[in-house]
């Protein structure tokens, strides 16, 4: 830590605001918010061993940092969005992904259109947007469905200067380019459009019915057999909907998660006056200690570009993880300009919401894994062929496995065994080691000797299969150290690598050049995942045995 950073830490206030971390390159590398600036901040430099591979490599690369003071927390976590769009820093959760998702935009013209927009830069000025969407089809249907029920404009130019367009005998367009309805009349028709489109059925119900009886009274029978035929149309739509509730003006999203094996679906449930209209689905590939924050950063972003109407509550019992309850309703009410309630789903009815929701969401899940590990397989061919090439193996590394160490100064000793099949992590195939010789001593050469040889001493035992390439976390004296093992114990078959942290080296047995594989290549990406996997576990095992010892001191 530089004397810049000290000083800073010093003088930081114990009031709410955003901390902002840069490097020694003056880029923005995190940016965080806080109830108490100086708690927070300092919670990453207090402690010597973070749980976190990714935490601990934040710090090591934090050169300075920037704080801004708010007045309150709800105001901390608004400038938190803006200041993550602004700079897109590398280590906060960003939501990657190739899609933008489609909006329906009513035009802000004198006799507005519905379309179709894929823009996440939403300008205000063109009109208003309604979604997003993440069912391109439906849309699609949606749309046509709305052309028939609300015939608006549909052309951007008049066809004709003299007549009205097909659109217009047909039935989907009143034909305002020929003054053939009035500006009111076809303003109402818009208003319908949106009361649709925000989910209020039962005020668009009640209008439509309205204005069939006008026309009606007032003997303009086309115009009233038109509004009526729109009337049932809707009516069959709404009766294929399902009812949730019964005569209730219930407005809730509901959210569920699923998570497994770096695969996070989610899945929001729209219901709008009782009926469920709605579901949008979101699937994104997610390391499993970002969980969490990665849903929490989803929340905001969603919510935060919601153009549909806010529900007046919204029920998910993953919400409990995110944070603090009423700084979220707060949040909610500020963007929404109404009062948003949260709800964990703990209620009878939320139980019920949640199961519904929950059902949908495993089956989102089950597919977008299927697919993920279709894709997985016809890349690691590519991929294990050039490790294969590139690191000079004997074996195609189809089964992989690596190893680390955890400890607090040589106490509770433990190791971690990952294994990695076709490239995908194989849990049941994980196992831990409590370590003896080294216990009360730090060495983690000699607790590697000890697990590796009861590693490797079981080998063609049942639930003990063979690997053919074996990974080391370290540099070139902790993979001298495994192959004295593997001399020893007369172990052939299996090739051995080790991946240093600091300039993510690959060492090669009795080689004292190391491979650099491509920064960018989904090969060192894979040995990356595989030793944060390692890391990741060793750590979990270390601290519930820690937990467990102090619970239960001998």
């Amino acid at each position: 830590m530089n004397d810049r950073l000290k000083e800073s830490l010093k003088l930081l206030p114990s009031l709410p605001g955003c901390y902002i971390y840069y490097n020694s390159d003056n880029e923005v590398i995190y940016v965080g918010k806080a109830k108490i600036l100086k708690r927070r901040v300092m919670s990453y430099f207090n402690r010597k061993h973070h749980d976190s591979v990714k935490v601990n490599v934040l710090v090591s690369q934090i050169d300075h940092l920037e704080y801004i003071i708010t007045n309150t927390e709800v105001e901390a976590l608004i400038l938190e969005s803006h200041l993550i769009k602004k700079h897109k820093p590398r280590y906060n959760i960003l939501l990657k992904d190739d899609k933008k998702y489609p909006y329906f935009l009513i035009t802000n013209e004198d006799f507005p259109r519905i379309s179709i927009v894929r823009k996440r830069n939403m300008n205000p000025e063109k009109g208003r947007y309604y979604g997003p969407y993440t069912d391109i089809r439906a849309m699609h249907s949606t749309l046509d469905f709305l052309k028939k029920i609300f015939p608006l404009r549909q052309c951007k130019t008049p066809k004709f200067r003299s007549r009205p367009c097909l659109y217009y005998h047909i039935g989907k367009c009143l034909a305002p380019c020929q003054n053939l309805v009035t500006s009111e009349e076809y303003k109402a028709i818009v208003h319908q459009a949106e009361l649709f489109l925000s989910g209020k059925q039962s005020e668009l119900m009640k209008q439509l019915m309205e204005q069939v009886q006008k026309y009606s009274d007032s003997q303009q029978y086309e115009k009233a057999a038109r509004l009526r035929d729109s009337y049932f149309d809707l009516k069959k739509t709404l009766e294929k909907q399902k009812v949730v509730y019964e005569n209730t003006k219930l407005n809730e999203d509901v959210i569920s998660l699923q998570y497994g094996d770096g695969i996070l679906a989610i899945v929001i449930l729209m219901i709008r006056e009782g009926r469920l209209i709605d579901k949008k689905d979101f699937v994104y590939e997610v390391e499993e200690e970002d969980k969490t924050e990665f849903f929490a950063t989803f929340f905001k972003e969603y919510y935060n570009t919601l153009s549909l109407e806010f529900p007046d509550r919204i029920v998910s019992n993953e919400l409990e993880a995110v944070g603090d309850k009423d700084l979220y309703e707060q949040w909610l009410n500020i963007i929404s300009g109404k009062k948003v309630k949260i709800s964990y789903g703990k209620s009878p009815q939320g139980k019920e919401l949640q199961m519904l929701a929950d059902k949908n969401a495993k089956v989102v899940f089950d597919n977008a894994k299927l697919s993920k590990m279709s894709k997985i397989r016809e890349d690691f061919n590519n991929i294990g062929s050039y490790l294969k090439e590139k690191l000079k193996l004997n074996n195609f590394p189809y089964r992989m496995e690596c190893y680390d160490i955890s400890h607090i100064q040589g106490t509770n000793t433990v190791a971690s065994m990952v294994t990695f099949i076709n490239g995908v992590s194989k849990k049941s195939e994980y196992r831990k080691f409590k370590v003896k010789s080294t216990e009360g001593k730090p060495d983690d050469f000699l607790s590697m000797k000890e697990v590796l040889t009861r590693r490797l001493t079981r080998l063609g035992e049942k639930g003990w299969k063979k690997p053919d390439l074996i990974i080391i976390d370290g540099g070139k004296g902790q993979l001298s150290s495994v192959m004295q093992i593997v001399k020893e114990l007369g172990v052939e078959g299996i090739d051995f690598v080790s991946l240093a942290k600091q300039q993510e080296e690959v060492f090669l047995p009795n080689k004292s050049k190391s491979i650099m594989l491509p920064r960018e290549s989904s090969a060192l990406f894979l040995i990356q995942r595989i030793r944060d996997e390692a890391h990741r576990f060793a750590i979990t095992y270390h601290r519930n045995l820690r937990s467990k010892k102090s619970l239960n001191p001998e």
